[in-house]
């Protein structure tokens, strides 16, 4: 899967998106046929897998962890299944925040782990068996939508309303990952999450399906004394425009802006750079959760930027409190379905 999105296709198509639409065209079978014919294995616990459409984020993470919380609040024990994208593991692993890095496991991983029993594997139905092994009770997949390697019992797809399908071609000529009917065919219900209006035709589509529809949006973590400070704003993740409105949100006057890849890992002298210029300018630096775990666990440098840095968090946020636990009823109703089903088979 490629990991960087071009800007190109977030705009309006053009000779470029149109120019690699024969390569697109392959990409979509292959990936349509895999989520249509995939053999899928199935775990004794309901799953609940929070995906998207596209290429890129649209808030799986922060969605996922409000998942697990409603879980706990339940008296379930959630786990997170992740495929650690970014770290260098490639074995089952549980994760471990006091002793993990960022550069092993991944940082979507470790700030999974800081809310939940969290297993990182490769290979998706490896990591589940692994988690019910702990003793998960719910497990919740972030991302692995379009992998159909494991039974789902409720597929959350995550839509950024600003940002929607982009020039709604499939990769490379754009964000989508496989054919939007057979994605839709597939998903149980839709997140659509901000206020733009981007994300409505799949709304749409969605609603034509019977498919259910929530709202949500993030809102950032209320920060003290940020109102009004000029700060050097850096971002390593898909879609770093979404960070710098939420600083500018909170107050932040941003100075300097730095963007990087997604889930890229600094160099020394990225890191010194953002060091020099906050240092001769005065700013102060802010970052996301992400950026901040992959720094973690460094010394020189990489640990002066860490105690530098202040960490912007953020939450998602449903505009219907109760759709959490919903959503996490209704994997437990399909999974004892599922079950049943396996067991009248079995006998």
């Amino acid at each position: 899967m490629v990991s960087e999105a071009p800007p190109f296709w977030w705009q309006k198509p053009d000779w470029r998106a149109w120019g690699l639409s024969p390569f697109s065209f392959i990409y979509g079978r292959i990936a349509g046929h895999r989520m249509v014919h995939g053999r899928r294995a199935s775990v004794p616990v309901p799953v609940i897998c929070v995906g998207n459409f596209t290429v890129g984020g649209a808030g799986k993470t922060p969605t996922a962890l409000t998942l697990a919380r409603a879980a706990k609040a339940k008296g379930l024990k959630p786990g997170f299944l992740s495929r650690g994208y970014g770290g260098s593991l490639d074995v089952t692993t549980v994760v471990d925040p006091r002793h993990h890095h960022a550069s092993a496991v991944g940082d979507e991983p470790l700030l999974l782990a800081s809310e939940a029993l969290t297993v990182i594997s490769r290979r998706r139905v490896e990591g589940a068996q692994r988690l019910v092994e702990e003793g998960a009770d719910l497990i919740i997949m972030d991302d692995g939508f379009q992998s159909a390697r494991l039974t789902i019992d409720y597929a959350l797809v995550v839509i950024d309303a600003l940002r929607g399908v982009g020039n709604g071609h499939l990769v490379p000529g754009g964000p989508v990952r496989a054919p939007l009917r057979v994605q839709l065919r597939y998903a149980t219900g839709l997140l659509k999450v901000g206020g733009g209006n981007a994300a409505d035709r799949l709304v749409r589509m969605a609603a034509r399906a019977g498919k259910p529809f929530f709202a949500a949006s993030i809102k950032p973590r209320p920060q003290k004394d940020l109102m009004g400070r000029d700060v050097l704003a850096f971002a390593g993740i898909a879609d770093p425009t979404k960070f710098f409105r939420t600083v500018e949100s909170l107050g932040g006057s941003i100075a300097v802006r730095q963007t990087f890849g997604d889930h890229q890992h600094l160099t020394e002298d990225e890191i010194s750079d953002i060091l020099d210029i906050a240092t001769r300018d005065r700013l102060e630096i802010v970052t996301t959760s992400k950026d901040y775990v992959r720094l973690i666990g460094h010394h020189g440098r990489a640990d002066e930027l860490l105690q530098r840095c202040r960490i912007i968090e953020v939450d998602m946020v449903f505009e219907d409190p109760r759709a959490p636990t919903l959503i996490i009823d209704r994997a437990m109703q399909v999974a004892r379905e599922r079950r049943l089903k396996e067991g009248h088979k079995a006998g």
